[in-house]
């Protein structure tokens, strides 16, 4: 038992030596790490600046309420509890298929569905359907084709009458949505920081070289008697 408790703290002990070596290494390597970081912020920039394209977004939205002019109050909460239901017709594969072959798009519909978002807000009774692409027409368009043919959908399945169209998408109203320079700078710093600071961690890991007195001790485990000392200008001061 004894023998097992000192192996452990001899373990433990090596971990927290390994520990503090790669402290220290980091840290006298810090010139290195923040020239990393530094170059990856250049790069994650340099990215969002010149490769990535400016998106643009239009939104469109629906009322969801019943055809009755007067409406309980249990009807308005079926009503607010079916609005997910009809959240899910309005990216099904009946309804994109059809604004594809309306649209004229060349894409499946899948990619389509992953540039559209459909959004309750606040549990209300409005959908809010949004079109993210790189041409602010063809943004307009596809949620336009989505808001009339989602509505006839929801009203052929749910037969609670024809969801309200709240707005339509116009030109002037799509958003700009810019990718965020900060985003891309912070991640290309971090990301090259992190890079620069395993392969450090690895190379010294993987250095079993003997560099001090300490060193002897714990790879050989043998006790140091002597050491010489080394002198670079022993040999030019004899000559002289």
């Amino acid at each position: 038992m004894e023998m097992e408790k000192r192996i452990n703290s001899q373990e433990q002990e090596e971990d927290v030596i390994d520990l503090m070596e790669i402290a220290r290494l980091l840290l006298h390597k810090w010139k290195l790490l923040f020239i990393a970081l530094l170059a990856g912020a250049v790069v994650g920039g340099a990215y969002c600046a010149f490769l990535l394209e400016t998106t643009y977004r239009a939104e469109a939205s629906l009322y969801i309420t019943s055809n009755e002019s007067l409406l309980s109050f249990s009807d308005l909460q079926l009503s607010s509890a079916l609005t997910e239901d009809y959240a899910y017709i309005i990216k099904s594969r009946t309804v994109l298929e059809r604004v594809i072959d309306e649209q004229q798009l060349d894409m499946d519909y899948k990619q389509l569905g992953e540039i559209v978002t459909v959004t309750n807000p606040d549990s209300s009774h409005v959908i809010r359907i949004g079109v993210t692409t790189t041409d602010p027409q063809m943004s307009r368009n596809i949620a336009n084709s989505l808001l009339n043919i989602s509505a006839d959908q929801i009203n052929q399945i749910v037969g609670n009458g024809m969801p309200s169209v709240i707005d339509e998408s116009v030109i002037h109203a799509v958003a700009e949505v810019k990718p965020s320079m900060k985003k891309y700078c912070a991640l290309g710093g971090i990301l090259l920081f992190v890079l620069a600071a395993g392969v450090l961690i690895v190379r010294m890991l993987m250095d079993t070289t003997i560099k001090s007195e300490d060193d002897v001790t714990r790879y050989l485990g043998v006790p140091l008697l002597a050491s010489v000392p080394y002198a670079k200008n022993f040999g030019k001061e004899k000559k002289k």
